[in-house]
């Protein structure tokens, strides 16, 4: 038996066993489902690979070779399935958006590599004595294509996830994303030569059983490390947006291709396929140093210790905290997210916040990269342990090294933020503004143990004033939205009251009477008529309210804006008390819910009629501005001051009428803007008011004449 064989066989060995052990252990969890197949598949990959390079002739060699590129056809989908779903909390978003990408990746080549198996393989040629090359058909080209574009989907997928990962969760994953990263960069590398070459050298797959072993034997280290297989990470659905694996892919890919021109033109090299593999060896490498937290800072140390420049880019590292705490509006989102900036600028992998609540008087859990809010409250703080940890930051408002304190609070904050992967020391930073104290942050376990120095303490200083300074802006943005919505709702409900006080004393005053004249049928029609005037006010008064929390919902359709106020004062016949001025020019059709606008033109014609005095006059006027339909309804009325105009005329229960429930502007602007339009008024006391509103033509929005 040769060392190809024996690799192979080995390589089919461990797969087996992990694909085993973890299907047995994790079966339920869809991830390691694909882990399972896809290991079960190199498994049998690797075994006909070894049974044809210890096979006795070359027919017997080309059924095994047929055999393993079969099961090739298994491993596209069940891999991109387990680097869509591994270690990702949100993975069911993703498998939503791939689905088609998993059904095509599954279908396609199995139907291949079944259906197809006889044209597989065409010939071979023996390249020297015992070494031969497997020339390949169409269908077999496809199968090593799919596994290609599978390979550096999978490492898109992976190098997303341990991007997005932060402190101990990175910690999990990181050996177990570096074996199957380092797997399938291979397997991109033999799929690259196979296709290049149009025929598979069995060299290549004693190099696919090495990268095999290898990824099982980084797996188990991060199984030995964190004692656990799976995390939750919420990565964004951006994959390709500042990839390292597509840039990588592309070079690689790009380079070899050229490479392979040059050479084809110059008439061939021996070494051209251990050439393409000391370029993805040099780019793999790259890899590991960019994604290489130590490498980073050691190497930003040293820039710093032998060029004399700041330790820190501090407008980059300000940006960064400004744009990711901005969108924050609650206190868990923003403390999330400073545990995630202040781990990833300082290197460490276990950062804690704890929120101080001086009622109570103890310290609540709000954030942490490696504790859960149940675990963290198994520490807790007691009442002595917050006064006692409040005095002495009041005291010493800079960061505290707590493992080199001998204090009692010192070693309270110690049992609540335990040394998980004994990286240095541990340091509080107080969350101080105002010289009130916030909360504490407590940051462990750093990169390599390097100390903290002078420029990191500095900085670190001036991350929990920031952060600090957030959570105080989010607490006063809090109290000032829940005032907000207690003065909406008390100003509502004085409204609603009032109407229903006066529902509720007109049935009353009935009620009272109703014994007394009960006999007489008049009053008793009276009494029914009444009844049914107020429920039919609260009716009203309840449909009002409700346009304030649904949603607005339009039906356009091509209309004719004069023909639509046309039908809508041609049912009132004519306004008591009021000369009704009438001028349509003509108008394109424009797109219109007809039964909406009605309400706004019924709306403008009521206000303008309340407004207006005795024998008064309303003017209705459409015509064309600049792109626009128009429609102008004015009155000589009272008019509206500016103050009531600016501030108060299109807010909801604003109104200047003494019955009024000040919801029908409101609700008339909603519907104009929901048709793209605008509405503008001019008013003045006691000249009266004019309001225009201008609809888009044409499917134009509609601009300020």
């Amino acid at each position: 038996m040769n060392l190809s064989a024996i690799l192979s066989f080995a390589a089919a060995a461990v797969s087996s066993i992990f694909a085993l052990g973890i299907g047995a252990l994790k079966w339920r969890a869809l991830a390691f489902r694909g882990f399972a197949v896809g290991m079960l598949a190199f498994a049998a990959e690797q075994l006909f690979a070894g049974l044809a390079a210890n096979a006795g002739s070359i027919e017997a060699m080309g059924k095994w070779q047929t055999l393993s590129l079969i099961c090739t056809a298994f491993l596209p989908a069940s891999w991109l399935l387990f680097s869509l779903c591994y270690a990702r909390g949100n993975f069911r978003e993703f498998l939503k958006r791939w689905r088609w990408i998993l059904f095509a990746m599954f279908i396609g080549p199995v139907v291949i590599g079944l259906g197809l198996q006889d044209n597989l393989i065409l010939s071979a040629t023996e390249i020297t004595t015992g070494h031969w090359l497997f020339s390949l058909g169409i269908p077999g080209l496809i199968l090593n294509l799919s596994l290609l574009a599978t390979a550096v989907l999978v490492l898109m997928n992976l190098e997303r996830t341990f991007r997005d990962s932060v402190g101990t969760m990175r910690w999990r994953i990181k050996f177990a994303v570096l074996g199957i990263g380092a797997l399938f960069a291979v397997r991109a590398y033999t799929c690259c030569q196979i296709l290049l070459f149009h025929a598979i050298d069995p060299a290549w797959q004693t190099i696919n059983a090495g990268a095999l072993i290898a990824a099982c034997t980084l797996i188990s280290v991060s199984l030995f490390r964190s004692r656990e297989v799976e995390a939750d990470i919420y990565p964004s659905h951006s994959l390709l947006q500042n990839s390292l694996t597509a840039l990588l892919a592309g070079v690689y890919l790009l380079v070899v291709g050229v490479f392979a021109k040059v050479v084809t033109f110059g008439g061939g090299d021996a070494a051209f396929a251990l050439k393409a593999f000391v370029i993805l060896a040099a780019l793999i490498a790259l890899a590991v140093l960019l994604l290489s937290e130590r490498v980073r800072m050691l190497t930003s140390r040293w820039v710093s210790r032998h060029f004399q420049r700041p330790q820190y880019d501090y407008r980059r590292v300000w940006r960064k905290f400004a744009e990711g705490t901005a969108p924050c509006v609650n206190q868990n989102d923003l403390c999330q997210t400073a545990i995630k900036l202040t781990s990833e600028l300082f290197q460490v992998l276990s950062v804690t916040i704890w929120l101080a609540d001086e009622k109570k008087e103890k310290f609540v859990f709000a954030a942490s990269t490696f504790l859960s809010e149940s675990k963290a409250n198994e520490f807790g703080l007691t009442a002595k342990d917050f006064s006692q940890i409040i005095t002495a930051f009041k005291k010493q408002s800079e960061p505290a090294d707590i493992d080199a304190s001998t204090e009692n609070w010192a070693g309270a904050l110690r049992l609540c933020h335990p040394d998980e992967f004994r990286g240095g020391h541990r340091f509080c930073v107080p969350l101080i503004v105002a010289d009130e104290i916030l909360g504490l942050m407590i940051l462990g376990d750093r990169v390599g143990s390097i100390p903290f120095s002078h420029q990191d303490f500095d900085l670190l200083k001036c991350v929990g004033d920031e952060i600090a300074a957030r959570l105080l802006n989010v607490r006063l943005s809090q109290k000032l939205l829940q005032t907000k919505e207690l003065e909406a709702f008390q100003t509502m409900s004085a409204f609603f009251v009032h109407d229903l006080k006066n529902a509720a004393n007109t049935l009353n005053l009935m009620l009272q009477n109703l014994p007394v004249h009960f006999d007489d049928p008049e009053f008793r029609a009276d009494a029914l008529r009444g009844v049914q005037k107020t429920v039919d006010q609260i009716g009203r008064l309840i449909k009002r309210l409700t346009l304030l929390r649904n949603e607005l919902q339009i039906k356009p359709a091509e209309s004719d804006l004069n023909e639509v106020i046309s039908k809508t004062l041609a049912g009132w016949n004519e306004i008591s008390g009021v000369n009704l001025q009438k001028k349509f020019e003509p108008l394109p059709k424009i797109s219109l819910d007809e039964e909406q606008i009605r309400k706004v033109i019924t709306n403008l014609i009521l206000n303008a009629k309340e407004a207006a005095p005795k024998h008064g006059e309303i003017r209705v006027e459409t015509f064309r501005n600049n792109g626009s339909a128009v429609l102008s309804v004015s009155d000589n009325g009272c008019g509206m001051s500016p103050e009531f105009l600016n501030q108060s005329l299109f807010r909801p229960f604003q109104t200047t009428k003494k019955n009024g429930l000040g919801i029908g502007m409101f609700q008339s602007k909603m519907i104009v803007e929901a048709h793209r339009g605008r509405i503008e008024v001019e008013s003045e006391p006691g000249k009266g008011t004019t309001f225009k509103i201008f609809f888009p033509v044409g499917g134009q929005s509609s601009t300020t004449s």
